[in-house]
């Protein structure tokens, strides 16, 4: 789906949520051809907005990328509608928090049950690498980068 502006007679931004419904709404005469050229369109004060991609890399766990409502005209000629880097709410980084730490909690909680065999008592003793691989996975919660782990950050299966 593509995304317009329509231009005053002075080259402001009348409409910056501006379609092609639109454009034939407003201009109910006129037999518009299926396929709309970029110069058709400007001859209506309408043009094409280019929808930039988000190029920074961000730590979503503190911030996030909110696309801004009005469109800039670029060097380039063209007009762009560009994101902006937002630092997320307390509540927006308490949902993340709590979402990440219950996933975690449920991956921990499956490879715990994956080695619980390891445990049963008619099984030969568990090695000391087990045991500690058992006791890492339980305190995997207090780990520094908790709950926002990544896959080195778990314990070993032994």
């Amino acid at each position: 789906m593509s995304v317009y502006i329509k231009l005053d007679e002075n080259g402001n931004i009348e409409d910056s949520r501006y379609s092609v419904f639109k454009l034939k709404r407003d201009n109910p005469t006129v037999s518009f051809p299926n396929h709309l050229t970029e110069g058709l369109l400007n001859s209506y004060n309408v043009h094409k907005v280019i929808i930039d991609p988000q190029e920074v890399d961000i730590d979503e766990t503190k911030y996030k990328t909110v696309a801004n409502d009005v469109p800039v005209k670029k060097e380039d000629g063209n007009w762009h509608l560009v994101s902006t880097v937002v630092e997320l709410t307390e509540e927006e980084k308490q949902n993340i928090y709590t979402s990440r730490a219950g996933l975690n909690t449920d991956e921990r909680n499956i490879r715990l049950m994956d080695t619980d065999w390891w445990a049963l008592s008619d099984t030969p003793d568990m090695t000391a690498e087990q045991t500690a691989y058992r006791q890492a996975l339980r305190d995997i919660t207090s780990h520094a980068n908790w709950p926002h782990l990544e896959e080195a950050d778990w314990p070993t299966k032994p």
